[in-house]
């Protein structure tokens, strides 16, 4: 069977531009197609999942699905650094659903107990502790709640 040849269109290109300037962060399909949109880029939604799927398909990003209420988020990675990942975990704001992406020896360490200890391997991509942001915590102390 012949494999699908691998083109890059023109759009893709602008969808790319938008992820390697967020690096780092996580990019859901609506936050790329309404900043695209705010800067006269016409790209459709669809054509913006599918892209995002084919660039996690090469390497390019990583997805992650934190819950069945929230929408998957996608963070840019070159290929290297991909093959290399480091162990990470996510932390989710219960109030606001701010995301925020863990890397921390403490918690590779927490990993490499688990498996070693209770043979159970810890998925990282998909652990995620819930609690409250900085942000809501301070509203809730300030609030006096």
């Amino acid at each position: 069977m012949e494999q699908k040849t691998k083109y890059k269109t023109k759009q893709q290109e602008i969808l790319l531009d938008y992820l390697r300037l967020n690096q780092g962060k996580h990019i859901t399909a609506a936050d790329a197609y309404e900043h695209l949109h705010e800067k006269g880029q016409v790209i459709s939604k669809a054509t913006i999942y599918r892209q995002l799927e084919q660039l996690v398909d090469e390497g390019i990003l990583n997805k992650y699905i934190i819950d069945g209420n929230s929408p998957a988020c996608f963070e840019y990675v070159d290929k290297e650094s991909h093959a290399a990942a480091d162990v990470c975990f996510h932390c989710k704001c219960k109030k606001c659903g701010k995301l925020i992406h863990l890397h921390d020896e403490e918690l590779e360490d927490m990993q490499a107990h688990l498996l070693g200890e209770h043979s159970f391997r810890l998925d990282p991509v998909r652990t995620v502790f819930y609690g409250e942001c900085e942000n809501c915590y301070t509203d809730k102390a300030d609030s006096g709640n």
